[in-house]
């Protein structure tokens, strides 16, 4: 059975300071604090829509965040998530936004992400599915 979920809630797990940092981060478009959260040998593998990609490095995974989300006309956090799920941690996020590169009107993306962490408590591997951009329809 599904239940309803308070899109406007963003749940951190207190243990998980790291990854609450990462999604704080992205929902202020500040990627300077998103990369804080990030070992500096971070690696990420992505799974988009035009396949399977990968980045190494802090400044490089900021930077694809960057490009993704960054030069926008407006941004919205919808929801987000983290949690842990058998010692990794799970970190969720659904983002409405509007960029002139991606066409005229607001668009949604997803993407859910497991995440290992260093000593120190950073992420260290990022693993991420993402639904690419969708157009949304019948809103301005």
């Amino acid at each position: 059975m599904m239940t309803p979920r308070d899109h406007q809630a963003v749940s951190v797990a207190p243990e998980s300071a790291p990854a609450g940092s990462f999604v704080e981060g992205l929902a202020a478009q500040d990627f300077a604090e998103l990369s804080g959260a990030l070992a500096p040998g971070a690696c990420l593998r992505a799974l988009l829509p035009s396949g399977l990609w990968e980045w190494a490095g802090a400044e490089a995974i900021a930077d694809r965040f960057a490009g993704w989300f960054g030069d926008t006309e407006d941004f919205e956090l919808i929801e987000a998530a983290v949690g842990e799920v058998g010692g990794r941690l799970h970190l969720h996020w659904r983002l409405r936004l509007q960029a002139q590169r991606l066409g005229p009107g607001w668009f949604t993306v997803e993407q859910q992400a497991y995440a290992d962490t260093d000593d120190g408590g950073r992420i260290a591997r990022l693993d991420l599915l993402c639904t690419g951009y969708r157009p949304e329809r019948g809103h301005d």
